[in-house]
């Protein structure tokens, strides 16, 4: 019955979906951690998307992003988080764990906006410890499609499509069943919702949920705190950042800043490793 449920809403006329994303979508993006390189690390992603456009976004981020974009929301956010992460020793003294509790807290800043009607994507993100947003066209994707090589997904038959972008080669599966052009990441453009993808050195994105909604897609909070940079700038940036991350913070902040594990030896950022583009 849900199959049937989500394949209607797209035959309903556009002007109902205006704005809004007939389809919710669950993802874990899942590849090696720069911070600890001997485990995968996972992040959940949602993808809200309709017949105009979609986006790409993680949901505690955002609703960090929603808090924080007012000065009141800004200070009830600082109390929850306080109230869950601090502890006060017996000597007076005080500690921040921001591993206790469940306050919500932002860990991803990627979002992605696809509009339909231009054929291109907003991409929203922080690298170098700055934020920065770019825009991409979307024939910068091409697919080859192998219909002879299936597998199911969440209850879905799914076919296989191919693409090398931006320094990484893909496979992709999209269901036909579920008939929007669109997908995880910048991901879009063939003939069905994708709900898996994979690259090489353990690069994944698979769907864990999906159901039909009807629901605004919001704009990014505090846009104007997003400045216009180059794609592959803002990829040498983050390369830069992670490579000299200590020695920045330090310049930015004096030299009394310490680091934990600041033992331990430094490791190369290796683009073909941590970064899911390559090409920069």
């Amino acid at each position: 019955m849900k199959k049937l449920l989500l394949i209607l809403a797209f035959i309903i006329p556009a002007s109902t979906f205006a704005q809004k994303a007939s389809v919710k979508v669950a993802f874990e993006e899942t590849r090696h951690s720069y911070s600890d390189d001997d485990k995968l690390g996972t992040k959940k992603m949602t993808l809200l998307t309709g017949k105009d456009g979609s986006k790409y976004f993680n949901e505690e981020s955002q609703y960090c992003d929603s808090m924080t974009s007012t000065p009141e929301g800004k200070k009830k956010l600082r109390e929850i988080q306080m109230a869950a992460w601090m502890s006060h020793g017996a000597d007076g003294s005080i500690t921040i764990d921001m591993t206790k509790g469940n306050a919500p807290h932002k860990k991803i800043d990627t979002y992605i906006i696809k509009d339909f009607s231009k054929n291109e994507m907003k991409v929203y993100d922080s690298w170098g410890g700055e934020n920065g947003v770019y825009t991409e066209p979307f024939g910068e994707i091409e697919w080859e499609i192998e219909g002879d090589s299936t597998r199911t997904i969440l209850n879905y038959e799914c076919v296989m499509a191919r693409t090398n972008y931006h320094g990484r080669n893909w496979r992709v599966w999209f269901t036909p069943e579920i008939p929007v052009q669109d997908g995880p990441w910048k991901f879009q453009g063939l003939p069905g919702l994708i709900l898996g993808a994979e690259s090489d050195n353990d690069i994944t994105v698979f769907a864990t949920g999906l159901e039909a909604v009807d629901t605004a897609i919001r704009p990014v909070y505090s846009p104007e705190s997003y400045s216009k940079i180059d794609r592959k700038k803002a990829l040498k940036d983050e390369e830069h950042y992670a490579t000299n991350r200590e020695a920045m913070i330090k310049a930015r902040f004096g030299s009394s800043v310490r680091f934990e594990n600041n033992d331990k030896e430094k490791k190369p950022w290796l683009r073909d490793r941590y970064a899911l583009e390559t090409d920069y």
